[in-house]
């Protein structure tokens, strides 16, 4: 094949992290690869992505009967996008213990020789390439992005790199004073300097790293549980391969509530310059947002009037980066900023939505106040003028229903429960099933 590169999907992961987001209900969770994001799933605007780079066969290594089929009835076996998609067997998933062991196991399944880029589906990428193809002749290049040691304190790992780009270490999420001692260029007053961090995404040599594998060593811990970040990229540096660091320009976590609406933010504000030109002419340039044709059609079900006219005589404010997908239904008096509106949504006359996703098919009811929160698909917010719903970095599952006066602050309410009016819950209570519900009532 040349010089083809080869795309290797991490998709089976279970999205602990993204509670309720993953969850269909209770006790049935998505594959992270389903994430709905910005009209998609995740895992297409990967697909979509990469083929546009120029890869055009791609191995996805899924876990477990759910997780699989999830994904394969999303990608098929690429047709939609003009590309080659293969997926790891099932009767091979007990090798899958770990993201590094998966991916070394798979290799080898796949008898997979050349280049090939190892991606995960937790988070959106801007990156080039080309860039990570000229970094090094490394057995594996880490796709890096840049953090100061604020960012990086208790959350992010570092990886200690010599002027030529290659890895000599890594240091794991390390407390600010530790950065600061390791690196301590960083504690200068007038430094500015960033450090490199992992972000999970590897260009591989997939032949030095299969006979790295074969090692005895690396085949007991493949045995086990086998990272990449934690457990693969330090082996390899100890035993001296070649691993090397190659910077690229941005990385959406979309991990958690919070880090999926920050990334959500930064991608219709512009800051991801290859998902703003997939996502096509925006419909308002100053301020951009994007409407779907079908819903400035749709009239409301109060003036009588469309989305269009509504937001000409002003009725309707649409401020900066909000995107409303099909045939939503906008009542008079409402507000979006910051926000993503699905297909098939109704947000009723006076509600106000600021940094919020709002999924397919859901109802936000009058005069709600919601900010820096995920509402799911075929959710009801029952508000009321004089009793509105009010909603702060929370996250409402699938089906899940609120009952008019319910305030949450930081409370995360799991797929299909009703809610009534409740306030006054302790910030990171999850709503997990009616017992958690009559607890707090």
């Amino acid at each position: 094949m040349g010089d083809e590169t080869l795309g290797i999907i991490l998709a089976g992961g279970r999205g602990e992290r993204a509670k309720p987001l993953t969850l269909a209900s209770a006790d049935y969770i998505r594959s992270k690869a389903l994430i709905p994001f910005v009209g998609r799933s995740v895992v297409e605007w990967l697909v979509e992505s990469c083929r546009d780079q120029g890869i055009r066969r791609f191995y996805v290594i899924a876990q477990g009967a759910e997780n699989h089929s999830q994904i394969k009835l999303v990608l098929g076996h690429g047709e939609r996008f003009g590309v080659e998609i293969h997926y790891s067997r099932a009767r091979l998933d007990r090798y899958n213990v770990g993201s590094g062991a998966a991916t070394l196991h798979n290799l080898e399944q796949w008898d997979l020789t050349g280049r090939a880029l190892v991606l995960p589906v937790d988070s959106v990428f801007e990156f080039d390439l080309r860039r990570l193809k000229d970094a090094h002749d490394a057995a594996v290049t880490v796709a890096s992005v840049g953090r100061t040691p604020e960012e990086i304190a208790g959350k992010y790992g570092v990886m200690q790199t010599s002027p030529d780009g290659l890895v000599s270490g890594f240091v794991e999420k390390p407390t600010l004073d530790r950065v600061h001692r390791i690196f301590p260029e960083t504690s200068l007053p007038s430094s500015v300097r960033t450090l490199p961090t992992n972000a999970g995404m590897y260009l591989v040599d997939c032949g030095r790293l299969r006979l790295a594998a074969r090692n005895p060593e690396m085949i007991r811990l493949a045995q086990q549980r086998l990272d990449w970040g934690g457990d693969l990229l330090p082996w390899l540096v100890g035993r001296g391969l070649p691993v090397a660091a190659a910077p690229i320009d941005r990385l959406g976590d979309l991990g958690s509530i919070a880090d999926y609406l920050a990334t959500l933010g930064d991608v219709l504000g512009g800051r991801y310059a290859w998902m703003r030109k997939a996502m096509g002419e925006p419909t308002s340039a100053d301020p951009p947002y994007w409407i779907h044709e079908s819903s400035l059609r749709t009239k409301d079900s109060v003036t009588g009037t469309t989305l269009a006219q509504k937001i000409s005589e002003g009725s309707v404010v649409i401020g900066p980066a909000v995107r409303i997908g099909r045939n939503a239904e906008i009542g008079p008096g409402v507000k979006l900023r910051f926000s993503d509106v699905g297909d098939g949504v109704d947000v009723d006359e006076g509600a106000r939505l600021s940094r919020t996703a709002i999924g397919d098919s859901a109802v936000v009811g009058p005069y709600a106040r919601i900010t820096d929160s995920y509402v799911g698909p075929m959710a009801r917010v029952h508000s009321e003028r004089d009793n509105p719903v009010r909603l702060v970095h929370s996250a409402i599952g699938e089906a899940a229903d609120l009952r008019p006066g319910t305030r949450l602050s930081g409370v995360s309410v799991y797929p299909r429960l009703r809610v009534p009016a409740v306030t006054g819950l302790p910030t990171g209570t999850h709503l997990t099933s009616s017992d958690d519900i009559l607890h707090w009532i």
